[in-house]
């Protein structure tokens, strides 16, 4: 883990109202696929940092994902921690990757395609949420043809809203009994404030065995691990 010192270069915005962030950092500092950095403006008021995910990179960083609308503007220094918690881990293998975007972007999913696609593997990516930029050799489908494609699928990984946990077993198309077909990790979207520093809970994921923390037990998870 290492503390750095970030310069916001650009905001964009999406056809969704994110706005994506430039972020000129160290290379070390950029998140793996699924890890993430605590950002915060020292010159603001709020003591509290914000989480932010790795979407593309830029030639001096990288374009980041706030979890949480922020007031940053080009120029802004950041204090930046990380990268923190654990990202996507794909065995080694994997011919097939599904990759499965149940929130409001599918953009911390970038990476880990580009990362697949280098590796030689088929790709495919089911989503509603509007496609961000990626590898031309990546099939886009929408999330409802999820369930019938995932035999197909050796390996899935997740990008998963906290609250649409609950619903998963529906969202797969699965029963109260049944089981993928193939081993999963999901990265569960929440706040994560403290940045692992406090075990406030605010994170909390429910586990098969207790609770989890997104901010330092994920926030990607073996789905094995968690209760859904």
């Amino acid at each position: 883990m290492v503390f750095v010192e970030g310069v916001v270069t650009e905001i964009r915005q999406d056809v969704t109202g994110n706005r994506p962030v430039g972020i000129r950092c160290p290379a070390d500092a950029i998140p793996a696929p699924g890890q993430y950095l605590l950002a915060d403006d020292p010159a603001a008021d709020s003591a509290l940092g914000v989480a932010v995910f790795a979407g593309e990179s830029t030639p001096e960083g990288f374009l980041a994902l706030p979890s949480v609308p922020v007031p940053w503007q080009p120029g802004v220094r950041l204090h930046l921690r990380g990268p923190l918690g654990h990202g996507f881990r794909l065995p080694q293998g994997i011919r097939r990757l599904a990759l499965a975007a149940l929130g409001e972007t599918a953009a911390r999913l970038s990476p880990l395609a580009l990362q697949a696609v280098a590796d030689g593997m088929e790709v495919a990516l089911f989503t509603s949420a509007p496609l961000p930029a990626l590898p031309a050799a990546v099939e886009a489908y929408p999330e409802s043809d999820l369930p019938a494609n995932l035999p197909w699928a050796d390996w899935l990984a997740l990008d998963l809203p906290l609250h649409r946990l609950a619903g998963l077993r529906s969202a797969l198309g699965l029963g109260p009994e049944g089981h993928l077909s193939c081993p999963a990790q999901a990265l569960i979207l929440t706040p994560m404030p403290c940045g692992g520093l406090a075990d406030c809970g605010v994170c909390s994921a429910p586990a098969r065995r207790g609770w989890k923390l997104a901010c330092k037990d994920g926030p990607v998870f073996d789905l094995s691990e968690l209760e859904w």
